[in-house]
């Protein structure tokens, strides 16, 4: 635990330190903005391609096609989920949630965009619908969708309270792409990764700037909509906090399922190429 009070004394120009202005560390202005309209065209002309049915505490793999669409809807009860993103051609470019938290902020919605890791470092979908668009922030300073929050996950849940958990959205993930591309569990588990919180609320508290959550805004007929810029493996796990209003990674909460459906365009689509970094490093 930090102590209450600081070890030090605080210097004669203290108070001037913390008055220095704040600096936005990655300016993405010279970004080109995604083309919405192009977007909304292909989007009119999409057709379903096929629906993924994700049960309570438990996840599902579907893929989709560059060009083409997903949208993750809450079809019941209020429930989050914990989302991961692949290149369907190279595991190992997958959603990098971290950069993408420091380029769009710790909570997404329209038009904010999902990164890759490096070296790829490019677009692997953006967000084009958000039905929780209206949510905004709220008086404990928390909103939906983050970037912040890391999965629950079964080591986590043995260090605090020394006993094993299965259904926490890590090991739904890890046995979900397990399932998909016939790996094992031990060769499954290293890919997957830091995740998109699908509807899920979270802040920082005031007090002591610890990450929280409460219950989901979300209602029946919610979703979120994603434009996929890369041919895409999209892993989903129904989180088992259900809507993370009390506690997650237990059995305790009321969980519901969720559901991806996939939309496909016939149109032709050139994904984005990866970072133009030529990785030398100095050297």
């Amino acid at each position: 635990m930090k102590p209450d009070q600081p070890a030090f004394t605080p210097p004669s120009d203290a108070d001037a330190r913390r008055a220095k202005p704040a600096v936005i560390c990655y300016p993405t202005d010279a970004l080109a903005p995604p083309d919405h309209a192009a977007m909304q065209t292909r989007r009119a002309s999409a057709t379903h391609r096929n629906t993924c049915v994700i049960p309570p505490r438990d996840a599902r793999c579907t893929t989709v096609p560059a060009g083409g669409f997903f949208r993750i809807t809450c079809p019941d009860g209020a429930q989050v989920g914990d989302l991961n993103l692949w290149s369907a051609t190279d595991l190992t470019e997958h959603f990098y949630s971290g950069k993408t938290r420091a380029l769009h902020g710790t909570h997404l919605s329209t038009g904010d965009r999902l990164w890759s890791r490096f070296p790829n470092m490019r677009p692997m979908a953006t967000i084009t619908e958000d039905t929780l668009d209206w949510y905004g922030w709220d008086a404990d300073g928390g909103s939906v969708h983050d970037v912040i929050g890391t999965r629950c996950d079964p080591y986590t849940g043995r260090l605090l309270s020394g006993s094993d958990y299965h259904y926490c959205c890590h090991s739904n993930l890890t046995r979900a792409l397990a399932d998909h591309t016939g790996m094992s569990l031990a060769e499954a588990e290293p890919y997957v990764h830091d995740v998109l919180n699908v509807f899920m609320c979270t802040g920082f508290t005031n007090d002591t700037h610890q990450y929280f959550m409460k219950a989901s805004p979300v209602r029946k007929g919610d979703y979120l909509e994603f434009f996929a810029e890369i041919d895409l493996i999209v892993g989903l796990s129904a989180c088992p906090g259900g809507d993370c209003g009390d506690e997650h990674t237990s059995d305790k909460a009321a969980c519901y399922p969720l559901v991806i459906d996939v939309f496909e365009s016939a149109d032709p689509f050139t994904s984005p190429a990866p970072n133009a970094y030529d990785r030398s490093h100095g050297r």
